[in-house]
């Protein structure tokens, strides 16, 4: 007997020669029609999230993953405009991106062309299954869908909808297809799917993440884990170098590109950091650092490698202090899971070096990591962070979710 995960892989596989053949007239028609879905089915989905959040309280789920699975009117509204969003964005699908003639007469395109059947493994969050299903049809790709099973009845309810509504269409509704399949066994089995999946893309905590890294065979993208620092340098402005370090931390501490970890020059520390480490705490930050800058601040807890290591998602804060630049290169070296990473000064060839010499997919000069993302770069809706560097890096877009071809125009030519 076929499994649920098999089955649904290889009827996303035929659908994808259809969308292929899609016009981008087609697939926003069909993503309009998503979004109106959605919302006149609100109610259905407000009533399949309660059992959901139920089944969460029963659970002991925390408060605040509770309030990030729920779902309301005004949140179905907002995840609906999501998919309005990428109807305006441009499609990739078709650009052709090179186009030459060879002595032999031979015509070259390179043209841009949709990866075919995506695979993504998420957590609770249930607006993820809409982003993730309009971001992959809007490239014309096929997508199979493995959410958590936090939001299992959400996200049941929401694809039931989504597929009636490319019924009307001209997307075949296969095209679409959710994994029910609560048990970790068919997560597994999806990363295996070698031949039916062309790629998987992980979105979620590091856990998950290093699951489907370490034990996939299909093509992995590797998105989200954030161990992101602030380096503040001696001469740095402090209200600049407070502003942007509390904002990378407090501004939204659950998400991948907020700060775990501020280092601070010892000549900064010196002069500001006592002001900077209240602030903090004012904003019930728990503080966790080395010697020197327990030393300054009082309340702050011893801090260790496992610390540095760890991304908290949480008010928590590690500081550390170093001697130069040099020292907080090494540092972020060590630790940096090459997601956002920041320098603040004012000497232009410290900005230059760090941005030269620090590897991660997003890397500022006097800003807060927090604008790693799809939206803030003007990309519109992301499908995630990338922190590897194949196929794609940072915050990927719709083009993100294409590949290439040649196609090769000929007259007759052989090779001899």
């Amino acid at each position: 007997m076929t499994s649920e995960v098999k089955q649904k892989a290889r009827l996303a596989q035929e659908a994808a020669a259809v969308m292929n053949r899609l016009t981008t007239e087609q697939k926003n028609a069909a993503l309009l029609q998503m979004a109106d879905a959605l919302v006149s089915g609100s109610e259905e989905i407000i009533a399949a999230n309660a059992l959901d959040l139920e089944r969460g309280r029963e659970q002991g789920t925390s408060p605040s993953l509770l309030d990030r699975l729920a779902l309301n009117v005004d949140r179905i509204g907002g995840i609906a405009e999501g998919l309005r969003q990428i109807v305006s964005l441009p499609d990739p699908v078709g650009a052709v991106l090179e186009q030459f003639e060879r002595p032999n007469g031979l015509r070259i395109e390179k043209v841009s062309v949709p990866l075919g059947v995506i695979g993504i493994v998420y957590e609770a969050r249930p607006n993820v299954t809409v982003d993730a299903a309009g971001l992959c049809l809007k490239t014309g790709n096929s997508v199979v869908l493995r959410g958590g099973s936090a939001a299992l009845e959400s996200n049941r309810k929401i694809i039931e909808l989504l597929r009636a509504a490319l019924a009307g269409s001209d997307m075949p509704v296969e095209a679409l297809q959710l994994i029910e399949d609560s048990d970790r066994a068919s997560v597994n089995e999806m990363l295996k799917l070698n031949g039916l999946l062309d790629v998987i893309i992980p979105r979620g905590g590091a856990s998950l993440i290093r699951n489907v890294v370490e034990n996939a065979t299909v093509p992995v993208i590797e998105t989200g884990a954030g161990i992101c620092h602030t380096y503040v340098d001696a001469g740095a402005q402090y209200d600049m170098a407070a502003d942007i370090a509390f904002n990378a931390k407090v501004q939204r501490p659950s998400v991948c590109n907020s700060m775990e970890t501020l280092i601070l020059h010892e000549a900064f520390a010196e002069r500001h950091l006592a002001q900077l480490a209240q602030r903090f705490i004012d904003a019930n930050v728990e503080l966790r650092g080395c010697e020197q800058t327990r030393a300054l601040v009082a309340a702050a807890k011893p801090v260790t490698d496992e610390d540095f290591a760890t991304e908290y998602n949480d008010y928590i804060l590690n500081i550390r202090i170093v001697a130069d630049l040099d020292e907080a290169l090494a540092h972020i070296r060590k630790f940096s899971t090459k997601h956002s990473e920041c320098i603040v000064t004012e000497d232009a060839g410290h900005a230059e070096r760090f941005t030269q010499e620090v590897d991660a997919a997003a890397v500022y000069h006097n800003a807060s990591t927090r604008f790693t993302d799809g939206f803030e770069f003007g990309y519109g809706a992301e499908i995630g962070i990338s922190t590897q560097k194949l196929h794609a890096r940072g915050p990927m877009g719709l083009p993100a979710l294409t590949s290439t071809k040649f196609k090769v125009y000929g007259n007759g030519q052989i090779r001899g």
